[in-house]
This record gives C-alpha cells, structure tokens and sequence, in this order.
C-alpha cells in the first residue's frame, strides 16, 4: 500500500503518517528526513540549495525519493508526507511509482496559524511537538534524544499566512488529480480520534 499524506500546515500530517505507518510496518517518508539521511555528493548538492534558501528542484527531489522507494523496507508500501507538494512533483511521481491512496486531512487557516505558532521541533531527529496538542513530557526537551527544542524563524502568523496561501494555491489541485484515491478526514479533532477516522477510510 502505498500512501500520500495531503494537508495544510499544523494539519498534523505528520503525526498521523507516523502513527499509520508504525500500525502498516511501513517507513514513513518525509522529505525533510529524506534529506537529513543523505551523504557525500548528493548531500551537498541539496545543501547548495537550502543554504541559499532555494527550494531543492522536483527533478532532484524525485531522484533522491525513488533511490529511497527502492529500498528493501518499501517492498510492502510506504507513506509519503509532504511529497509531492504541487502538480509537476505529483507527475513526476507518477513516473517512479503507483499510489493507491490519498489521505487529505483538512483544517480550517485560523486554526492552522494557532497550531503552527505554539509549534516546537527538534533540530537533531527532526521530531515536532506543539505545545497545545502534543507537547513534550519534559518542557522543552526532545522526548526521543533528550535534545533542546527550537521555534523555527518562519514559524510566525504572517509567514505561515504566506505558506498557506501557497498551500491552497499549489497543493489543492492534487486532490483534484487523485481524487479516484482520495479519503478526506477532518483534523479538527483528538489526535487518536483522527488517527481512527483514517482507519476507517482506509479499510
């Protein structure tokens, strides 16, 4: 089964691909990880990019996901979060691998910036918790590696009000391509009371 997770930020997608995937035993792919688990040339090349504060271009991110769908552990399926983000990446994919389902999860802006501003991540495996739905167990602290955790710069209501405008703008029209896959579940909920109405759709 292999599975994309669809939805703004604060949505939770995250959270929840984790959680499925765990249930699956199936990796679950970010493309954050995606690059935080590269080495030699390839690291550098994508760094290039990030350190300027350039997006890494579909075609690279592409090749980077299928050497990584290739792998032994995808042999079952694998859930995909934040890839693909607009309509080029999603036809790329297309040429790489077979989706069976698309899990949207929707949320209302105002509530996305809410979640986003009380967000805090931890930059050593990249793990984020949010200080009103899922905090820490120790203030502050990573509970998987006891690392401080960070607010990201961009994690402010006026830059999230511009990464939403791309999201609607970008990703939206995704759904419409995969709609014949595609379960919607609403975000506006308990973290297992989401992670329940995804069972359920995808059963």
């Amino acid at each position: 089964m292999n599975i994309i997770f669809i939805g703004p930020q604060g949505s939770g997608k995250g959270t929840q691909a984790k959680i499925l995937a765990e249930e699956l035993k199936i990796p679950h792919i970010s493309t954050g990880d995606l690059f935080r688990g590269l080495a030699g040339e390839l690291k550098n090349e994508v760094d290039s990019y990030i350190n300027q504060g350039s997006l890494v271009p579909d075609e690279l991110t592409t090749k980077i996901l299928k050497e990584r769908i290739s792998k032994q552990d995808c042999k079952n399926g694998y859930i995909l979060d934040g890839f693909p983000r607009n309509l080029n990446q999603a036809g790329l994919l297309e040429k790489i691998t077979k989706i069976n389902k698309v899990v949207e999860i929707t949320l209302d802006d105002k509530l996305a910036i809410q979640r986003i501003s009380s967000r805090i991540s931890c930059k050593k495996c990249g793990t984020v918790y949010n200080l009103v739905t899922n905090p820490p167990k120790r203030k502050e602290i990573c509970d998987n590696c006891q690392t401080e955790l960070y607010r990201r710069a961009d994690d402010n209501p006026d830059a999230i009000k511009k990464r939403l405008e791309t999201y609607h703008n970008e990703t939206s029209p995704i759904l419409q391509k995969y709609k014949s896959v595609l379960v919607s579940v609403n975000g506006d909920q308990e973290i297992d009371k989401i992670a329940e109405e995804i069972r359920e759709k995808l059963r």
